[in-house]
């Protein structure tokens, strides 16, 4: 059933809904036509039956009794398939009037008139006889209890009811084709929108990621999974910019190391030279080959942890001490800059301890290249009291970086401006690394950027019982 297509489920659950609802329609009108049929026979017979009571009862003698054949035959005149039988509990019949051949069981149960309930028979050529019987008293004294019994040949009734059913069943059956076929126009009229947006996005490709289903064109119901294509399209349309513009930005960094080690190596050869010269070049090029090595092993690591690749290990970490290390190692660097490097606060918590001294690495390393000359760079850390948020927060002085470059400045070899291109060391890859180490232990990173200070702030969610002191 999951294979088949929608409008085919949806013709099949309609078409057996309205089935059953006719059917059973069907079943209820059958069944009380039926119903309908048999009481006016047993309406019938029951006025019949109570005037051959109260005949009986007025026999005061066997004269009047032997006359009452022709009183019964009286009365059953313009009463076609009625008949009468009058008989003892013994089986024995007194006198019977009419067709119907009555059943020695009508007589030898001895009915009485709480007991009414119509029977139904066949005589010998297969008519259909509706009778109920009961006891009656004879007027004169003596005289035994009598048993009266009054049938209805019902075949003008049957016929009717088969006819009935026949016409009944005919439409019955010719609805639900209708139904089925009205089901199906409906449901391809309902699927229409669908198939509009079926066409729609079949145009969508590369070239066009910037186009957008309009949601007024479907019903209402298609309105929401409208919403979720568009907003998927607009993930995918900013995803493809960010790859062609990272990929744009991965061929101009690797191609600059190549062209120097090509055009150098080409320079070199165009005439004889000394041993020194050689050697010049070879260390000219293997400081290239040294940023195109850590160029790929940082892509590698970036790739590894975008697939969740790379599995932490878990220890405690004092960051203040771990940070204090890292002063420690840029500490000839800020002193030749005249950069003051200050630390804030204290706290611990769970992680890989190489993944994040390297994320604290890069952090201080940006901060302190983009401080100008006796500039400050401070890390905070701080515990907040009503989460237990760690807050691990890097600041430095300097120009501030525009706001549309700050949602950016995660992304691999993004630079806001050419004079923010760094060393050899800085090939844009530092901060989107320290972003993926800071995702892969469960924080978040944000910045902020003004008033002459830029912030990199990393949030820690949960990390109070390790950052209590008593």
């Amino acid at each position: 059933m999951n294979s088949k297509s929608l409008m085919f489920r949806l013709v099949i659950i309609f078409a057996s809904a309205s089935s059953g609802l006719l059917l059973g329609l069907g079943f209820l009108i059958s069944n009380m036509v039926e119903r309908h049929f048999e009481e006016l026979d047993v309406d019938a017979l029951t006025g019949k039956l109570k005037l051959a009571q109260h005949a009986l009862a007025n026999a005061h003698s066997q004269e009047e009794l032997d006359a009452l054949p022709l009183q019964f035959d009286a009365a059953l005149i313009g009463h076609s398939g009625l008949s009468f039988a009058v008989g003892w509990r013994n089986g024995a019949t007194l006198f019977s009037i009419g067709e119907a051949e009555f059943p020695k069981f009508m007589f030898e149960r001895g009915l009485v008139e709480s007991d009414a309930r119509p029977r139904y028979w066949k005589n010998q050529e297969g008519k259909q006889f509706t009778s109920i019987a009961t006891s009656a008293a004879l007027g004169f004294n003596g005289a035994p209890e009598a048993v009266v019994a009054v049938a209805l040949e019902g075949s003008n009734h049957q016929n009717f009811i088969v006819k009935f059913k026949k016409t009944l069943w005919f439409f019955i059956f010719l609805a639900i084709v209708v139904n089925s076929v009205t089901a199906r126009m409906a449901v391809s009229h309902a699927l229409a929108p669908i198939r509009g947006l079926k066409q729609k996005a079949s145009g969508i490709n590369a070239d066009h990621l910037d186009y957008r289903l309009a949601e007024d064109s479907v019903p209402f119901e298609l309105q929401d999974l409208v919403k979720t294509l568009n907003a998927m399209l607009g993930r995918l349309e900013n995803s493809f910019k960010r790859l062609s513009d990272f990929s744009s930005d991965l061929a101009h960094e690797l191609r600059t190391p190549v062209s120097n080690m090509l055009m150098q190596t080409e320079v070199t050869l165009s005439r004889e030279r000394t041993v020194d010269e050689y050697k010049e070049t070879l260390y000219s090029n293997a400081e290239e080959c040294t940023r195109l090595s850590r160029m790929i092993s940082d892509m590698l690591f970036l790739a590894k942890t975008d697939h969740s690749l790379i599995k932490p290990f878990t220890e405690v970490i004092d960051l203040e001490r771990e940070i204090n290390d890292v002063f420690s190692y840029f500490e000839g660097v800020a002193e030749g800059k005249n950069v003051q490097l200050q630390l804030v606060g204290h706290g611990s918590l769970h992680g890989d301890r190489m993944l994040l001294r390297r994320a604290i690495t890069n952090f201080i390393s940006n901060a302190i290249r983009h401080t100008p000359e006796s500039g400050v760079v401070r890390v905070l850390i701080d515990t907040v009291a009503q989460s237990g948020d760690l807050i691990l927060g890097f600041e430095n002085d300097g120009e501030p970086i525009p706001s549309e470059h700050l949602p950016r400045l995660f992304d691999r070899f993004y630079r806001v401006d050419a004079s923010r291109k760094g060393s050899l060391e800085g090939v844009g890859l530092g901060l989107a690394i320290a972003k993926s180490i800071i995702i892969l232990h469960g924080g978040t990173v944000d910045v902020q950027s003004a008033n002459g200070i830029t912030r990199f702030e990393i949030r820690f969610p949960h990390v109070r019982s390790l950052n209590h002191k008593p």
